[in-house]
């Protein structure tokens, strides 16, 4: 019996390798704000440096939006973070001043859906 060796590197196709059209810059912030939060469920702040914060009543979501920058950090635009438990913790994901406010968006709405009441 024979088995058939592969060889080093990858396969592809001249069409996969063609050059993409990307999206790039931060977009329209509103895009992740909008449709994504009721009063009812979250507290909306808007500071005097004109960041915007978004956190749920039970204060384990929170959304930051740094327009000019994070303070103390290189040009930090948004921080996602979710509180963990005792027994696991949780998490955060932080995206430059830069990053497209779809992405954002995308996925501020993937953390939202993950949510359930108890």
């Amino acid at each position: 019996m024979t088995v058939a060796s592969v060889g080093p590197g990858f396969s592809t196709t001249v069409e996969a390798l063609r050059l993409r059209e990307w999206q790039l810059g931060p977009g329209q912030p509103t895009l992740v704000m909008d449709n994504q939060f009721c009063a009812e469920d979250f507290n909306l702040i808007v500071d005097d440096r004109a960041d915007v914060h978004v956190s749920s009543k039970d204060g384990r979501f929170y959304l930051g939006w740094f327009p000019l920058g994070r303070p103390g950090t290189d040009g930090e635009g948004w921080k996602i973070a979710v509180t963990g438990t005792a027994k696991v913790p949780g998490y955060q994901l932080l995206c430059d001043t830069e990053t497209p406010a779809d992405i954002v968006a995308a996925a501020v709405a993937g953390v939202l859906e993950t949510s359930c009441r108890v």
